[in-house]
């Protein structure tokens, strides 16, 4: 499937720019491919440069609550100086590496609710910048994300909604200044102990770090405190384990564990399986995992740097992938075709 979106001209008489994913499906780590086609106007033009950068929205916790962010977390220049001529045609052609923190957005053939995501073309003549309109990309879940998604469902856990926390988790490497909390209602083993479930994937070329969040509103016996997981798993195990079995361990570890303590206390320690072969990747999907992993348990709070005192650690520690958010309500007329509630 093909996208196109055909961005008003720059200026009077300017170029038209036209941006055409190859396939707007793609996965954590893999290549976003498509070109970028530029008509000529009506009078000769001096592009600067054109820009095109993956955009999504999060939310972000404030002294005043929470509120909406959006803004980009990848960015790329396609082409530097260029001129082009009245009625001239022309065809750039790119190539985006998704980073492997790169959230989830559609799975079992569905849009995530509360998820949305897009490539937006900037283009700068006389240093005057068109920023464009929007592309959508649907970042489908890696095999081992699907695999532990599957194991929720099958336990009864059913997907509530999934959003962008602005901030670190504690203990955990991350490459981007945010994360992704996908929401599970509790399956009914366990509704008398658990309000809700929150799964977070830290993904990385040879594993995943895998963060759960029970109930964040309190409820486990103890009002107001949450109890934390956090377990590192291999690519290469996605089809050699059987982790209906290793999400429902996890689950009864972390109830059993708050149950029995009123704090916080030692880690505890779990395995899955053995390590296998890498399965055959999907489509466009990157270079697979090749260490064997383990499952270890721990207390503590786990998520952190929220508000407004982080944002400058926060986007100073991504490596120049992010520039910059703009917070708040300016730009989010730029997912009004996603048709996103």
């Amino acid at each position: 499937m093909v996208f196109k979106k055909l961005l008003g001209a720059l200026g009077v008489g300017g170029p038209s720019v036209d941006t055409v994913l190859a396939n707007p499906s793609t996965y954590p780590g893999a290549p976003l491919t498509g070109q970028v086609n530029l008509t000529g106007g009506t009078q000769e033009a001096d592009i600067e440069h054109i820009t095109l950068a993956l955009v999504t929205r999060m939310e972000v916790e404030g002294g005043g609550g929470d509120y909406s962010a959006t803004g980009d977390f990848y960015r790329i220049t396609v082409a530097g100086p260029t001129r082009i001529h009245p009625g001239q045609q022309m065809s750039i052609p790119f190539r985006i590496d998704m980073p492997w923190e790169t959230p989830i957005t559609t799975a079992y053939g569905q849009s995530l609710r509360g998820m949305v995501m897009g490539v937006r073309t900037e283009v700068s003549i006389a240093r005057a910048l068109d920023k464009g309109d929007l592309d959508p990309v649907y970042v489908h879940p890696l095999p081992i994300q699907q695999k532990i998604m599957d194991a929720f469902g099958q336990l009864g856990f059913r997907f509530k909604s999934a959003d962008l926390e602005y901030g670190q988790i504690y203990g955990v490497h991350q490459t981007l200044p945010f994360y992704q909390e996908i929401e599970y209602w509790p399956a009914p083993q366990y509704a008398h102990s658990v309000n809700e479930v929150e799964l977070t994937f830290v993904t990385s070329p040879h594993q995943v770090e895998v963060v759960l969040e029970f109930d964040k509103r309190g409820g486990l016996l103890h009002s107001g405190h949450d109890t934390y997981g956090r377990y590192t798993v291999a690519h290469q195990d996605a089809e050699t384990t059987d982790w209906r079995s290793v999400v429902d361990g996890w689950v009864r570890q972390a109830v059993d564990r708050h149950k029995s303590r009123p704090g916080y206390g030692a880690p505890g320690h779990g395995a899955y399986g053995a390590p296998g072969y890498p399965p055959p990747p999907p489509p466009g999907y990157g270079h697979g995992g090749h260490h064997g992993g383990h499952g270890y348990g721990h207390h503590g709070h786990y998520r952190g740097g929220h508000g407004s005192g982080m944002g400058g650690a926060v986007l100073g520690a991504v490596g120049g992938l992010a520039a910059g958010y703009v917070i708040g309500e300016a730009m989010e007329e730029v997912f009004e075709d996603f048709g996103d509630d």
